[in-house]
């Protein structure tokens, strides 16, 4: 049976007035547990509040013991009130002593208590702490009893959110909202930022939590879920998302948690208890999100990721707020935190804004990561719930160099981190000063530093760190950062402006490496169960040869009366090859036989990243101009291993005397046939893995424009002779001594090179 709803509701009303009271923080908190037990008739009412250091603090007490506010205290887990934190749900019980986790403090004087009904204090599934009452009578509280004490925890939740506790805390012990938490991830790009939270698709903030009319908050609600749903249906029956894929399959969870009766109808009911519609929709959502973060079901924990984005953009619908924040609101020092996004939604924020980039997803090999590395942008993915522990605002560190995240944290690391920032500048102050330097061993073997490039916002730093060139320039990321296909004079007048840019220096344009896992939002997608290795780069130019001969036309227009150097991705056999060089060479014809002017010089060229190359490099060096090593992937096809499976990834070494044969391989045959070779993969960017090739007789290595200073630094200081006299018999077999890295690092320590 179901007590009268007027209950709930006058509760609330009278919650408002006290809110709107200019009295202290405790005498607030003294009020609302007294009107909590005169609306619910109970004999005690009492408000635990989460510390940092993981102890709940009773803050306020109606009918217990005055003189335990602020002194008595349980550890989370311990008790009926820790087990209500430790597992976010509520509790009701008759006869609380007869539970097995029943521990009372002598302190407060409730062992006269029998009957018990606790409820989590919850923001965005975070406990914040624990709201009580309690009964002499043994009873079962009523399930609208429950649900007022669940909307009165909203409240002081958001009283602790809004730092108003913080001032009755006591000394030395701060509010768990306020904790320092320190994650783990995967570091994405390199660099340390310290900075400010910018939450990507920001939690709007509900301050308005209590309803003046029930009726008119579930008119505002329908509205607004109609919006919803017409908004998803229109999007999926649009021509712009494929009829398979992932981006439908994220939108048809969307439609049917959209459409589904039980959450809409846990709505409803929060606002017949007299929240507001955005109110309503929070505190449904704070509490499945409690629920389900409990969950190990990684398909359920899935699922709580779209409820999340779902009752997040209800919430902004019934708001009217835009989809995530305005440019002109960012602070100086924005470190953004997000699930994940697009290459062009990071670049929308302003690079001179940004100092760090935090993802809960994200891989090495995403497009936002290849963006934010090209701009310099310090990135972590993989760091767990950070969305939900974060708020705007909050103080935060991120360090791409090793993966660690550092939300609000203490002084003395914050200081610590400040010299690790001062420390980089000082390097690259150093770093910069060898610009001028010649790119020269100790004796004399000179070697070509070039660097990776994609973006023209890359362009300034073939000049500030020293390149002499652009070993790559990754053509795909003007197509990934458009809303749709680039035409041919927007290609060419890209292009143009890269080899303005560059000058005398060489650029070597890579070819369109897009699908597989590179899906472009305006180009139909196919599922693939294994998309590096399917239908990308090459293989879809040649199936779809219109893709490849519009982007060949642009480069040629661009490189008119200048040097042309063009390589192709994804070569599995020569023909791959030859073929593309045939739709060079008819578009040459084509432009010659209509008057335009060509390149003077065009040199056709080879990513070997594909392992069967290793067995026709003879006859593929005839044909070619040059050869790259892309040894991302070479590695990840060599060793089986997908580089963004954080599983896998790390399981083999780069320096394995395996890969290090086959890379050498390559070398002594494209030094064979005199034919130019490039390694422009992340190997060439760490200055022992350079070391490595230097020894191996690489002689150009193009990498990060963060990476050229550091390994420029190395390879002045190493004598390329002597380390391959000693490197090259250690990959012979049978050879006693296996660890190449081990071995570099003692070459390094005792010939005194700087890594």
């Amino acid at each position: 049976m179901r007590s009268n709803l007027a209950g709930p509701r006058l509760l609330l009303r009278r919650l408002r007035e006290v809110m709107a009271e200019p009295i202290t923080a405790q005498e607030r908190l003294d009020k609302i547990v007294v009107l909590i037990a005169s609306n619910v008739v109970a004999e005690v009412c009492s408000v635990y509040i989460l510390r940092a250091d993981g102890v709940l603090e009773l803050y306020a007490t109606e009918g217990l013991n005055r003189e335990a506010v602020h002194n008595a205290s349980l550890r989370v887990g311990q008790g009926l009130v820790g087990l209500i934190a430790a597992e976010a749900r509520p509790l009701n019980l008759p006869n609380a002593s007869a539970h097995p986790g029943f521990a009372y403090l002598p302190e407060t004087g409730e062992e006269a208590y029998n009957s018990f009904l606790g409820v989590p204090v919850l923001r965005a599934g975070r406990t914040l702490g624990v709201l009580v009452v309690q009964n002499q009578s043994h009873r079962t509280y009523l399930e609208d009893e429950v649900e007022a004490l669940q909307t009165t925890a909203m409240v002081i939740a958001e009283m602790v959110a809004a730092g108003e506790l913080e001032a009755i805390a006591q000394k030395d012990t701060g509010l768990d909202l306020s904790r320092p938490v320190s994650a783990n991830g995967a570091g994405l790009a390199e660099g340390v930022g310290l900075g400010h939270v910018v939450l990507h698709e920001p939690r709007v903030v509900v301050t308005n939590l209590i309803a003046e009319d029930a009726d008119k908050e579930k008119g505002r609600l329908d509205g607004a879920i109609n919006r919803l749903r017409l908004s998803i249906d229109d999007l999926l029956a649009s021509g712009e998302i494929a009829a398979t894929g992932e981006h439908r399959e994220v939108l048809e969870a969307y439609r049917m948690f959209a459409y589904d009766r039980g959450w809409i109808r846990k709505i409803e009911e929060a606002i017949r208890n007299g929240l507001t519609a955005e109110a309503a929709v929070e505190k449904v959502q704070s509490d499945t999100r409690a629920r389900m973060l409990r969950q190990t079901d990684p398909y359920l924990r899935e699922r709580l990721h779209d409820l999340d984005d779902l009752a997040h953009r209800l919430i902004r619908e019934l708001m009217g707020r835009e989809h995530g924040p305005g440019i002109e609101e960012l602070p100086q020092d924005a470190i953004i935190i997000g699930r994940n996004m697009g290459a062009a939604e990071l670049l929308d924020y302003g690079r001179d804004r940004i100092r760090g980039l935090v993802l809960e997803e994200g891989g090495p090999t995403s497009h936002v990561t290849i963006v934010a590395r090209a701009l310099g942008i310090p990135t972590v993915g993989l760091v767990e719930d950070i969305v939900s522990l974060a708020d705007g605002g909050d103080a935060i560190i991120v360090d791409g160099d090793t993966g660690e995240v550092h939300l609000r944290p203490a002084a003395d690391l914050q200081n610590a981190y400040a010299e690790k920032v001062r420390f980089r500048a000082r390097r690259q102050a150093q770093y910069r000063r060898l610009r001028s330097k010649p790119s020269v061993t100790k004796d004399g073997v000179e070697i070509a530093l070039q660097m990776n490039a994609g973006l023209l916002v890359d362009l300034p730093h073939l000049e500030e760190a020293g390149a002499a060139g652009v070993g790559l320039f990754r053509t795909e990321l003007q197509f990934m950062v458009a809303s749709s296909f680039p035409r041919m004079r927007e290609q060419q007048a890209q292009y143009t402006q890269v080899l303005d840019e560059a000058g005398p220096k060489p650029v070597t344009f890579r070819s369109l490496d897009i699908g597989g896992d590179k899906v472009l939002p305006y180009l139909r997608s196919i599922q693939e169960e294994n998309p590096a290795m399917g239908w990308r780069a090459l293989r879809l130019g040649l199936d779809r040869p219109g893709l490849l001969r519009t982007q060949i036309r642009a480069l040629l227009h661009a490189a008119a009366k200048r040097d042309l150097k063009l390589m192709f991705p994804m070569v599995a056999e020569v023909g791959e090859f030859l073929a593309a060089k045939s739709l060079v060479d008819k578009e040459v014809k084509h432009l010659k036989r209509h008057g335009h002017p060509v390149p003077d010089n065009i040199r056709l060229g080879v990513m070997v990243e594909v392992p069967s190359l290793l067995f026709q490099m003879d006859e593929l060096l005839g044909y070619v101009d040059f050869v790259s090593v892309g040894s991302n992937d070479l590695f990840q096809f060599f060793c089986a291993v997908d580089r963004g499976n954080t599983r896998v990834a790390d399981r083999f070494d780069t320096l394995s005397i395996g890969f290090l044969r086959a890379l050498k391989t390559i070398a002594d045959a494209a030094n064979k046939h005199h034919v130019p070779v490039t390694l422009c993969g992340e190997l060439a960017g760490r200055p022992l893995e350079a070391m490595a090739l230097i020894g191996l007789g690489y002689r150009d290595l193009s990498m990060s424009p963060a990476s050229l200073g550091p390994v420029k630094a190395m390879l002045r200081t190493l004598d390329a002779g002597r380390l391959s006299a000693r490197l090259l018999p250690r990959l012979e077999p049978g050879h006693p001594d296996s660890d190449i890295r081990s071995f570099l690092r003692r070459f390094a320590a005792d010939m005194d090179v700087a890594l």
